[in-house]
Parts: structure tokens; C-alpha cells; sequence
């Protein structure tokens, strides 16, 4: 083969859509015609990317190293279409799910992306602390983010993702893909000639917080309150100039003025012997929080012959958040070896060990132990080192100052009191062996482990305000989840016609317990163990096992490789549906044709065109123990409970079904290529749970009904404007919408809205025909009908008594922009995502506009009397209107019409646009790694959410909540700020 051919081949097998002309014009065109980009589909199989009818989108490992991030999942965001990455801002671990195509079921658990690492699927799940995001004043905990299984995945170790959207794709893995799939493939062995390479991977980041909300700091503490002169004053405790005002959360107090009061004295912990001068303290949230940092190192060796490649990898990350005292430790351990023992004959081995350890990370939410909660309630005029001791002086580990509530914790006795630790052990693992029985016929044999043994401790010492004498917890938590797989492949050649067949099963089992101690109360301050309890609540756990057993089958036939047919079957027995409906099947069949070569239109100009479409139905079971009653164990020992959900044994399987079409075209020596598909799938019998009678003494039960739909458009484009020699720039640009419509809702609630969840108890998430997933409701403001603001005669708001649609979580499209710049051996790239529309109710602002803490609250209070005439008409008792002319105090006001149930006013567009990541690197040229005895030096700065535009009021606008173990979009409940990174980066290769 010629040297410029081989060239070619290299550069189009690395998937590198343009080639060198001059190499183009010498080889053949035929060879050219017929290499195409290889991607990992389900069960690991390897295809050409021209033979499949549906989409599958493939991430090189570079770019999730691109700009490190605590979890790489992080990464992909904005660049592929249709994918979206949600979080809760919760803190450094960053749980993540990954969503393809928008929801497909009322039930939040079904609506995520299967993880698949090296062909055996992953469990994502989330364990919940029990509590809610809303515990203000309940005297409970606080939901707190301890991560998930994606991010125990090293990115350090990843050498692809393909992501397979829509359940055609991913029909293959049954149930758990019914959601799409991510097919993750980690690295193996591929050095040169033998020899043995070593790779070095080290990094530092620092994290700010990237957007705070618009704080006043020109009135303090205070609720316009007036003294007997008929002046504003403040008073921390009653005093020569009035009764006291310090216990209030409110800043509608006295103007900054260089006046003097008696206010709170740290010496004394008291109110001060004499007045001091009324001051703003502007540093007092900003400055508790710190500059994070991460320092990660990886080192790899890797070598490999023609019998046998191994790797193995080692990497150690620290992490100390913004958040002080907060932060984890990661350790990564992985090795992987392929070996051939003889000619028909090869053994393939993963093992990878991730333990992730922490003595603190923060709790989320909305109450008293989280650091949002006194973000949200520390006042202007409030010295932020004032609470620096933690303890009243000779009451250490007694009694904590909070000198202005009782129901206000000590941000520093939050920080460094009330520990949330955790010490996880995740191991993964597969062995696979494959044996070539014939020239066309072989078997392949893998065996696949997760086990998670996990620790999780929660301090709550003396005087918090949910725990007045302390509580300690422990949950101890396993899961182990075995695939066993075995798979029949027949090929062969037919004339034009090349035929695929493969046939096989799966074996899945899942056990999964969780054990709870709790001790309430606390004998002896400080003392963190079960026996010091004053009562001890022992939880054993139940256990929660699941078994699927499936058999599969896959065809593929292709016509002198112009045109493609795939067809997939696909049986599941599910142990969480009954006897009679145990069994159930669904296909897939998909197509592809390449229309350039078929009708021979390539040309210099126009070199590829490729139509595509598929159909699809898969079945989706449900969690364990949803068929008959089991009790669960209760709070008092010896003893147990009813379960709250009635079971259903007669339950059938939710069925979706998926229709895909779509076409790929090249322009310009594939300089230029284009995609675009469009999408729908229906998923019908929902397995959901609905409200039951009380008198049946459940509170709920499991029913099959709802169906949902999903309609949706994708394009990418990826282009090369500029390539030569010495320069190039690449443009990769995505753009994606998805319409989600409710076609039916359960029976019972024909005509009334069937609430799927809620936050808060302000947001319902309510399902109604013609209406969409995602659809928030709460109670909001009265219009006249010329569209104006209704309120009662005492000049505050009217109140409805029903409830209406507000918005919805999602956003109307989203969409992705990446660039590359090369200039001989400096690279510059940047990559800017965003989305249009979408809402988000902020409890937080709330609660900081109810009590004056943000700047469009300082809006009428210096009118006369500081009142506010609210905009808008009253109803005169002859159903008339009539414009509003009364006024109220601004602290009235702005307490009424941002009150916490109006999920109206306090609910914003979630717009946005952000520089996701931008990176500049160089690579040392050969003169200087050769000097240095290495194959390859870079050096490169980095960043991640350098930049944003929003007009959400608040931290970040891509808003959700951690409740319990879910993540819900569109509720910002207690959010935690989000860091925007700055780092560097060093690449090493001897």
C-alpha cells in the first residue's frame, strides 16, 4: 500500500472527517468510499457508523480531560444534541443524571440514561438521606449529596462514549435502556511496537463562586418600626432609644446613615454598653466562603504485542470546596489485560477500584442546618465574625451563638460541627471470553460485578436548631449487581450481501440493603456514637432484590455495503411483575442507505449522503416489592409497620414505542457534515403510583395507566472552515427540541389534574391531558380581565383559591457551540451552550425579597411614609374595577406579593447562555521531548463556566433540587452557589 494511502487510513480510522487532498487525490476511491468511523453500540458491539438507522454519537476521551471537573459527565454538556446533564448544585460531588430526548414516564426513576462501562450496564442510582429539601422549622434533617455511580468512573480511564438516544438504540439492553444509553469504553493497552509507555496526567483548579445574587446593603435589620419621635431606629434588645428589634430575619430597618445604636456586642455576647455607629458589613456572606481547589494526578502503563495488551492506572484527587471544611478524597485504581491464548481463543479482564472518602460535605435545602438557610437570613448590619467562636464562652460544644435566633445556626458550627461523612468502596469488574468455533461462527462469554459498600455519618452537635441535645447516624449501605452474558455470533458473505446474526442471554441480579442507626439525643456533647445515644432507633434493613433474565437476538444484513437492515428481538422475565405478565417481548427493526454511493452523486463538492430510520418497542418493569404486601420495619424495636402504598399483583410492564428517521450528508471533501433526525416515542401503562382513599389505611397504590409522548428535532454540524499544515479550525454546533404531551392521565382523575409530585408543598408537578411532563402549578395572581393586578381593600394582593399552570421546568430548545483553533503546537478551543425558556420557582428568593435582602426591595421605601400603592385595579362590590389607590408599609407589601405559596412572582425564566469551557495548550515539539528522553509534553490552561448571561435573579438558572434522592428540575430550594473554574493542566508521555 502506498505511504500516502496508509496516511488516509490513518487519519479517516481516527475518525477525522477531512483528509489531506494530496493523499485523497493518489488513493483509490473505492478504498476512500468504503472506511468509515467505527462506534461502540449495545452489548459492546463494534459497527461502522454508515450501517446504523439510528443515531449514535461518539466523545473522544480528550474532551472530557479538556477542562477537568469533579464529575467528567459535566463535561458532555451542550455537545450532543438532545442531551441534557442535570444536577442539583449540591456541592463537590456533583451527582449527576443523564436525560436523552426529555422525560418519557410520570415516574422520575424511568426517565434517566443506562450507564454501559465496557459492555455490562451500570447501576446510577441515588441513596437518599429520607428527608426532603423543605425542613425549615419540621425538626428534621437535610437531603445531602453524596454522590452517584457515574461519577466514581475515572475520566483519567475513559477512551470513548457513544451515546445511543432513543430506546431503538439501546433496545438491546431491555428495560434499563429504555431511556437511551451511554456506552462508556475505558482504555486499554495500544502502545507502539512493544514498548511499554507511561502517561502522566496532573492537574490544579481553583473554583469562585461564578454568580451571587443582588444583595442590599443600604438598610439593616429591622421592620420599619419607629420610635416615639417618629424615626426609623434599631435596638439589638430593648434600650433607652426603644423596644428591641434584633430578633428579626427582616432588613427593612433604619437607612445606612452614620448613625449610632445599641447593637450586639461580641465581647459581651450581649447588647453593647454604649450606641455604635449603623454600618453595612458587605463581605458578611461572600466572605465566608473560600477559594476551592483540586489537585489530581494520574499516572498510567500501559504495553501491548500481538498476543497481549494490558494498562493499568493509578489516580489520587483532593478536593477542598468553596465551602470551608467541605471537600473529598478519590482514589482510582483500574487495570485491564487482553490476551490471546491461541487462534480461536482470547481472554479479556477489567478490574477497576474506586474509593471516595470525606469527613464533610455540605447538606442542601432549605432549613436550618444548611449554610443557604443563613445565606438567605443573615442581615446587612450582622458582622460575619461575630459567629467565628461557634461557642458562647464556657459553653464549647453546649451552647452556640446565634445572637439574633434561636432558629439560625451558626454558619460555622454548620461548617465545622455538623459533619456529613462518608467512606464508599465501588469496585467494577468483567472478565470476557471469546472463542471462534468456526471461520464465521463464535461465542463470547462476560461475566460483570458492581459492589458498593458504603459508610455514611451525620453529626448534629448540641443547641442546632433541629437538635437540641445532638443526634449522630449512620447508614451502611451495599449493593452488589452481577450480568452475566453470553452472546452467538454467525457471519458471512452472500455474493453482494454480507449477513450478521447474534443470539444469546443475560442473567441479571441485583441485591441492594441498607442499614440505619439513628441516635437521638446525646448523653455527653461532642460524642459521636451509638452507645452515647439518649434513645437509639435501629432501621435493619429489608432487602430489595431484583432478577431479570433476558434472551436477545440481533440480524444485520447489508447490500455491497449501500444499503442496511437490522432487526432485534429482545424477551425479559422481571421479577417485579407478576407470574402472568412476567414475560414480555418487544423488536427493533432499523435501516440505513447510503444514497451518495447508491446513485453515484459524490463529487468534490457533495461526498456523502446517508438516510436513516428505525422503529422500536421496549418494555420497562418496576422497583422490587410492588406485588403483594410487605411490612416494613419500624421505628420502635421489635416492632413493624403497614406499608403506606397498596401493592397491585396484577401489574403489566410499561411498553414504549420509538420511531426515528433522519439523514447525514458531507459537503466539500467532508469538510462539512450535517445531521439531522427526528423523533417519537409513546410510552403507554405507566406503572405509577395515585392517591388512595384513606379509609383503605394506605395512602397510595401502584396502578398501570397515563400515556406520554415525545416528539423531537436534532441537528448537528460539524465542520473544518480552515485546514492545512500548520492551521486549523474546527466548529462543531448542536441544536435540539422536544415536545412532550400527556395523551392520558389515570382514570380516577378524569377532569381533575393527577399531581406526579411536589416540592415545598408550593409546587405541584401536575399531569393533565394535552399537557406536558415538566408542567408546574402553584398558586399565582388574580387578573382582571384586561389583564391587570387584582387586589383586596387593604392594598395587599388577592388571594385565588385555585391553583394554575405557572410554566415549565424544561426548556423549549437548547443547543451547543464548540470551537477549535490550531496554530502548529498551540491549540485554543472554547464551547458555549444554552437553552431558551424554561422556568424555575426560587424558594430562596422568597424568602430574601420577603425580608429586604435583595436590591429591588429597596424600591419604595424612601416614598412618603414608606409606602407602596401596589400597580393594578380592586373589584368594586358591583363586580366593577377600580383603580388600587391604597397603600401599605414596603415591608407589607413585598412580604405579600413575593409570599412564599405565590409560585407566580417568585418563578423566572431560566434562559441562558454560557462559555461552558474555554482551554489553551501547548504541545512541546520533538526537538524538546527528544532532549528530555519523552514522547510528549503539553502544558495547558483551562477553565469552565467562565461566563454566563441570565436573567434568572439568583445563583444559576440550571436550578434543581435534591429531595431525598431525587434531582428535580425547575425548584431552586436552598441552592448552593455554582463554581466557576480556572486551572492547569500537565501531560506527560515517556
Amino acid at each position: 500500500m502506498r505511504k500516502e494511502t496508509q496516511k488516509l487510513l490513518v487519519l479517516a480510522l481516527l475518525g477525522l472527517v477531512s483528509v489531506n487532498l494530496a493523499a485523497q487525490q493518489k488513493a483509490k476511491k473505492d478504498t476512500i468510499k468504503n472506511i468509515d468511523e467505527v462506534v461502540v453500540t449495545a452489548l459492546g458491539i463494534k459497527r461502522q457508523d454508515r450501517s446504523l438507522g439510528y443515531v449514535a454519537e461518539t466523545i473522544k476521551s480528550d474532551e472530557l480531560l479538556k477542562t477537568q471537573n469533579n464529575n467528567w459527565s459535566q463535561a458532555l454538556e451542550g455537545k450532543v444534541a438532545g442531551l441534557k446533564i442535570q444536577t442539583a448544585g449540591a456541592g463537590p460531588l456533583g451527582s449527576s443524571i443523564i436525560k436523552l430526548r426529555g422525560d418519557i414516564s410520570m415516574n422520575p426513576d424511568q426517565n434517566n440514561a443506562l450507564i454501559v462501562v465496557d459492555g455490562v450496564p451500570m447501576n446510577n442510582n441515588t441513596t437518599g438521606t429520607g428527608f426532603s429539601a423543605y425542613g425549615a422549622g419540621s425538626k428534621a434533617d437535610l437531603p445531602i449529596d453524596y454522590g452517584n455511580g457515574i461519577n466514581t468512573i475515572n475520566p483519567d480511564d475513559i477512551e470513548s462514549i457513544t451515546v445511543l438516544k432513543g430506546s431503538t438504540a439501546s433496545a438491546l439492553y431491555g428495560s434499563r435502556g429504555a431511556g437511551g444509553a451511554i456506552m462508556i469504553t475505558t482504555k486499554s493497552g495500544k502502545s507502539k511496537n512493544g514498548k511499554v509507555q507511561i502517561s502522566l496526567n496532573s492537574y490544579s483548579s481553583y473554583d469562585t463562586v461564578l454568580k451571587w445574587p443582588d444583595y442590599q446593603y443600604e438598610y439593616g435589620q429591622g421592620t420599619m418600626q419607629k420610635d416615639t419621635n417618629g424615626n426609623y431606629f434599631y435596638s439589638y434588645g430593648a434600650s433607652p432609644d426603644g423596644v428591641s428589634t434584633g430578633g428579626t430575619s427582616s432588613a427593612f430597618g433604619p437607612k445606612f446613615a452614620g448613625q449610632y445604636y445599641f447593637q450586639y456586642d461580641p465581647a459581651t455576647e450581649g447588647q453593647s454598653a454604649t450606641r455604635q455607629l449603623w454600618q453595612p458589613y458587605k463581605d458578611n456572606i461572600k466572605g465566608f466562603w473560600q477559594t476551592g481547589t483540586t489537585f489530581s494526578n494520574n499516572i498510567s502503563l500501559e504495553a501491548s504485542n500481538e498476543n497481549t495488551s494490558f494498562r493499568s492506572s493509578l489516580t489520587y484527587l483532593k478536593n477542598e470546596w468553596m465551602m470551608p471544611n467541605t471537600g473529598f478524597d478519590r482514589f482510582n485504581a483500574a487495570f485491564s489485560v487482553d490476551h490471546k491464548l491461541n487462534e480461536k481463543l482470547k481472554i479479556g479482564i477489567k478490574f477497576n477500584y474506586n474509593k471516595t472518602k470525606s469527613d464533610n460535605l455540605p447538606a442542601t435545602g432549605y432549613s436550618n442546618q444548611s449554610i443557604s438557610y443563613f445565606m438567605i437570613f443573615q442581615n446587612p448590619n450582622v458582622d460575619l465574625s461575630w459567629y467565628a467562636p461557634i461557642w458562647k464562652a464556657g459553653k464549647e460544644q453546649v451552647d452556640q451563638i446565634h445572637p439574633f435566633s434561636s432558629f439560625i445556626d451558626n454558619p460555622y458550627l454548620i461548617a465545622y460541627e455538623m459533619l456529613n461523612g462518608v467512606d464508599k468502596n465501588f469496585i467494577t469488574g468483567n472478565v470476557n471470553l471469546s472463542y471462534k468455533i468456526t471461520k464465521n461462527f463464535d461465542v463470547m462469554l462476560r461475566s460483570g460485578m458492581e459492589l458498593t459498600n458504603e459508610l455514611r455519618t451525620q453529626k448534629r452537635p448540641w443547641s442546632s436548631a433541629n437538635y437540641l441535645q445532638g443526634m449522630y447516624r449512620e447508614q451502611h449501605i451495599r449493593l452488589m449487581d452481577l450480568n452475566n452474558d453470553v452472546l452467538f455470533t454467525y457471519k458471512n458473505k452472500f455474493n453482494d450481501f454480507d449477513f450478521s446474526a447474534s443470539a444469546g442471554g443475560n442473567i441479571r441480579y441485583s441485591e441492594y440493603t441498607m442499614n440505619d442507626y439513628l441516635a437521638e439525643g446525646l448523653q455527653k456533647p461532642g460524642l459521636y456514637t451509638m452507645p452515647n445515644g439518649i434513645s437509639t432507633i435501629i432501621k435493619f434493613a429489608k432487602p430489595s432484590d431484583k432478577q431479570v433474565n433476558s434472551a436477545y437476538a440481533l440480524a444485520t444484513l447489508s447490500y455491497k455495503n449501500l444499503a442496511f437492515l437490522d432487526l432485534t428481538a429482545r424477551n425479559d422475565w422481571s421479577s417485579t411483575l407478576p407470574k402472568e405478565n412476567r414475560s414480555y417481548f418487544y423488536p427493533s427493526v432499523s435501516t440505513s442507505f447510503i444514497i451518495s454511493d447508491i446513485f453515484k452523486l459524490t463529487s468534490d463538492k457533495f461526498n456523502y449522503w446517508k438516510l436513516r430510520a428505525s422503529w422500536s418497542k421496549v418494555g420497562n418493569d418496576t422497583n422490587p416489592y410492588q406485588l403483594i404486601k410487605y411490612y416494613n420495619n419500624s421505628d420502635f424495636a421489635g416492632s413493624v409497620e403497614s406499608p403506606a402504598t397498596y401493592p397491585n399483583p396484577n401489574l403489566r410492564p410499561n411498553m414504549i414505542t420509538n420511531m426515528e428517521a433522519g439523514m447525514d450528508i458531507g459537503f466539500l471533501k467532508n469538510r462539512v457534515n450535517f445531521t439531522v433526525t427526528a423523533y417519537q416515542n409513546n410510552s403507554k401503562d405507566q406503572i405509577v403510583t395515585i392517591p388512595a382513599l384513606w379509609e383503605t389505611g394506605y395512602s397510595g397504590r401502584v396502578i398501570n395507566a397515563g400515556e406520554v409522548r415525545n416528539r423531537g428535532l436534532e441537528l448537528t454540524l460539524n465542520t473544518y472552515p480552515i485546514r492545512n499544515k500548520n492551521f486549523s479550525w474546527s466548529v462543531n454546533a448542536n441544536w435540539s427540541t422536544n415536545k412532550n404531551k400527556i395523551l392520558s392521565i389515570p382514570d380516577e382523575f378524569q377532569g381533575q389534574p393527577y399531581t406526579m409530585g411536589s416540592v415545598g408543598g408550593v409546587v405541584y408537578y401536575n399531569a393533565v391531558v394535552g399537557g406536558s411532563l415538566g408542567d408546574m402549578y402553584g398558586y399565582g395572581l388574580m387578573y382582571s380581565p384586561d389583564g391587570k393586578v387584582i387586589y383586596g381593600s387593604d392594598g395587599l394582593t388577592g388571594k385565588p383559591t385555585q391553583m394554575k399552570k405557572i410554566g415549565n421546568a424544561y426548556a423549549k430548545w437548547r443547543a451547543g457551540l464548540q470551537n477549535e483553533f490550531r496554530y502548529k503546537n498551540v491549540t485554543v478551543s472554547f464551547s458555549f451552550d444554552g437553552q431558551y425558556k424554561g422556568m424555575a420557582y426560587s424558594q430562596s428568593h422568597h424568602k430574601m425579597t420577603e425580608q429586604g435582602k435583595l436590591e429591588h426591595t429597596l424600591i419604595g421605601r424612601d416614598n412618603p411614609g414608606g409606602l407602596i400603592i401596589g400597580e393594578g385595579v380592586v373589584q368594586n362590590s358591583d363586580g366593577s374595577f377600580s383603580t388600587n389607590t391604597k397603600g401599605v408599609l414596603a415591608s407589607a407589601y413585598y412580604a405579600d406579593y413575593y409570599r412564599r405559596a405565590n409560585v407566580e412572582t417568585n418563578t423566572f425564566d431560566t434562559s441562558f447562555i454560557k462559555l461552558r469551557d474555554a482551554r489553551i495548550s501547548y504541545s512541546f515539539p520533538k526537538t524538546v521531548t527528544q532532549q528530555l528522553k519523552i514522547t510528549d509534553l503539553t502544558l495547558a490552561l483551562f477553565g469552565r463556566n467562565l461566563w454566563m448571561w441570565t436573567k434568572f435573579p439568583l445563583f444559576d438558572p440550571e436550578a434543581a433540587t435534591l429531595n431525598d434522592n431525587q434531582i428535580t428540575p425547575g425548584v431552586e430550594m436552598g441552592q448552593l452557589p455554582t463554581a466557576r473554574t480556572v486551572g492547569i493542566q500537565l501531560n506527560v508521555k515517556f
